[in-house]
C-alpha cells in the first residue's frame, strides 16, 4: 500500500489541476491521477510552420475573480493575454453574407440580421412577465421575451459557440444561469442588466473585466504552468501526478479510500482520506461501481456533443483578412461548420507576419454525422465553406492544415439536468469524503472550471478538517 495521501484526485484536466493546486498551497499532500500521458485534458497548444494553434479551446472570458487570480499567481510561469479589441466584432453569416452582431442602438436598429416586428418587439421586453417553467429552454425562453429572428439569428449561433448545441434542448437554468437568473430575479433581461450595473461593485469587481482572453503563446501554457508549479516544491504542499493509468477504480475503505489502476500493464494502489473525481458523466461509473445504479444512470445519461476542430493557416491573406472574433453560421442557413474563429486577429503570435489562422468547428449535436467524415472528405468540406463564409477559393494552398476529433467534447445541460445534480448531491452526501466534480455540472466555460476547482479544493479542505475533528473526539 502507498503511503496515505490527504486527497486522490482523478482527471488532470483544468479543474483537477486547478483543485490539486489550491489543495497544495493549503498544504496538502494530493495524488493526480491521469489516463493520458500529459495533463490538461482537452486544452493543448500546437506550433507549426509558424503557426501556434489549439487543439481544444481556442479562449475565455474573464467572467469570474476566480480565473484573474489564478493568473496573478502564475504570472511567472504563464501570463494573461487580453485579445485585441477586434475580438469585439462578431460576425453572423445570413443569405449568403456576413453581418456583425450589433453593438449599440443604431446598430441594433439597421441590422439585417433581425425581422422588423422583432426589433419593435424588443421594446416591450421590460414589461413581459416573467416565465414559471423551469425547464424552459433556451429558444423557449428567447423567443418569448424576444422574438424568433433573434432566435435563429442570435442565440442558435451563440449556442452554437458555446455548446455546439440545439437552444431547443438545453435548458435555460443549468445552460445559461445568469440569464434565467435575469429573468427570475427581476423579471426582465434589460431591467436586470441595468440592475446589475446599479450594483455596489465588491472587492475584486474591476478585474472581472469579461474580456476575451488566452496565454501568451497559447493555451496550453496555462495547464503546463500549473503542473510546473506543483511539482517545484515550492506549495506547502506536494503533489504526485500518475500518468498513463487505465482502469481506475475507486472503493471506500475505513475512515478513506483505496484507488486501483494499472500503469504500464502493473497494477497500483494508493489510499487516501478524500477523493475529487474531475472526469466525464460517462466515465464515472466505472469509478464508482459501489453506487447505486440509478445515481450512476443519470450522470451517465449526460450527453456529449462531438465536435471536429479544423485548424488552417495561411502565410498570404492580402484581402483575405478580417477584424474580428469570428464568424457563426446560425442552423437555419444549413451550413456545414459551426463557426470559424480568426484567432490571429485577436493575439499575437498566432500566425507569421501577413498570414492568418483559422480554427473551424464542425459537427455538435445537431450534426453528429460529419465526425464520420474521413480527412480527405472533411478537407473538401472546409475548403467549400472557407470559400462559401470568407471567400477564399477552394483552390488556395493552405500552410497548416490539421483536423482534431473529439467524440465527447461538450456536455448538454439539457431537462435531466435536474435529476443528475440531485443524484450527485445524493452520492456525496452516502460517501463523506467524495465529491464529484468536472463539467457534469456547474458549467462548461474554462473560468467555469477553474471557479470549479478553487471552490471544491475549499470544500475538500472543509471536509478534510471535520473529519479530522471527528476522529480526535
Amino acid at each position: 500500500m502507498q503511503p496515505l495521501y490527504d486527497v486522490t484526485i482523478i482527471g488532470a484536466g483544468i479543474t483537477g489541476l486547478t483543485a490539486a493546486y489550491y489543495l497544495a498551497k493549503a498544504g496538502r499532500r494530493v495524488a493526480v491521477v491521469e489516463r493520458d500521458d500529459r495533463a490538461g485534458g482537452q486544452i493543448a497548444t500546437f506550433e507549426e510552420n509558424g503557426f501556434v494553434f489549439e487543439s481544444g479551446p481556442n479562449t475565455g472570458v474573464l467572467s469570474n475573480l476566480e480565473t484573474v487570480e489564478l493568473f496573478e499567481e502564475l504570472q511567472g510561469l504563464c501570463r494573461l493575454e487580453i485579445a485585441r479589441k477586434a475580438s469585439k466584432r462578431r460576425l453572423i453569416y445570413k443569405n449568403g453574407g456576413l453581418h456583425p452582431l450589433p453593438s449599440g442602438p443604431v446598430s441594433a436598429v439597421t441590422t439585417p440580421l433581425f425581422a422588423f416586428k422583432d426589433k419593435l418587439r424588443v421594446l416591450g421586453e421590460p414589461f413581459r412577465a416573467k416565465g414559471t417553467d423551469p425547464n424552459e429552454s433556451v429558444a423557449a425562453l428567447s423567443a418569448r421575451r424576444l422574438g424568433r429572428s433573434f432566435v435563429d439569428y442570435a442565440v442558435d449561433p451563440f449556442i452554437s459557440g458555446i455548446y455546439a448545441g440545439d437552444p431547443n434542448r438545453l435548458t435555460t437554468r443549468f445552460a445559461l444561469p445568469k440569464l434565467y437568473n435575469l429573468e427570475q430575479t427581476y423579471g426582465s433581461f434589460i431591467r436586470g442588466a441595468v440592475a446589475k450595473r446599479k450594483e455596489p461593485k465588491k472587492p475584486g469587481d474591476e478585474k472581472v473585466t469579461k474580456e476575451v482572453f488566452s496565454a501568451e503563446n497559447g493555451l496550453g501554457h496555462l495547464p503546463r504552468a500549473l503542473y510546473e508549479a506543483m511539482v517545484s516544491g515550492r506549495l506547502a504542499g506536494e503533489v504526485r501526478f500518475f500518468m498513463r493509468a487505465a482502469e481506475t477504480v475507486l472503493q471506500p475503505e475505513g475512515n478513506g479510500w483505496t484507488v486501483s489502476f494499472f500503469r504500464d500493464g502493473q497494477p497500483e494502489r494508493l489510499s487516501s482520506r478524500g477523493i475529487i473525481t474531475a472526469v466525464g458523466g460517462y466515465a464515472v461509473p466505472a469509478l464508482l461501481p459501489f453506487a447505486d445504479p440509478e445515481y450512476m444512470q443519470a450522470i451517465r445519461a449526460l450527453k456529449y456533443a462531438g465536435i471536429v476542430q479544423v485548424s488552417v493557416g495561411l502565410k498570404k491573406t492580402v484581402g483575405y483578412s478580417r477584424p474580428a472574433f469570428g464568424a457563426l453560421l446560425p442552423s437555419v442557413e444549413k451550413r456545414d461548420v459551426l463557426g470559424i474563429l480568426f484567432p490571429s486577429s485577436c493575439f499575437s503570435g498566432r500566425a507569421p507576419e501577413h498570414g492568418a489562422l483559422y480554427s473551424l468547428f464542425i459537427g455538435g449535436i445537431k450534426r453528429p454525422e460529419l465526425l464520420a467524415y474521413s480527412d480527405r472528405e472533411m478537407e473538401k468540406l472546409v475548403r467549400k465553406e472557407m470559400e462559401t463564409v470568407l471567400n477564399i477559393p477552394a483552390d488556395t494552398p493552405y500552410d497548416l492544415f490539421r483536423i482534431f476529433r473529439h467524440e465527447k467534447a461538450i456536455p448538454q445541460y439539457e431537462a435531466d439536468s435536474a435529476q443528475r445534480y440531485d443524484s450527485i448531491d445524493s452520492i456525496e452526501k452516502r460517501y463523506p469524503g467524495l465529491i464529484l466534480a468536472g463539467n457534469i455540472r456547474d458549467g462548461i466555460g474554462m473560468p467555469d472550471r477553474i471557479r470549479q476547482g478553487r471552490q471544491t479544493a475549499a470544500r475538500m479542505n472543509n471536509i478534510l478538517k471535520r473529519l479530522a475533528d471527528a476522529e480526535n473526539q
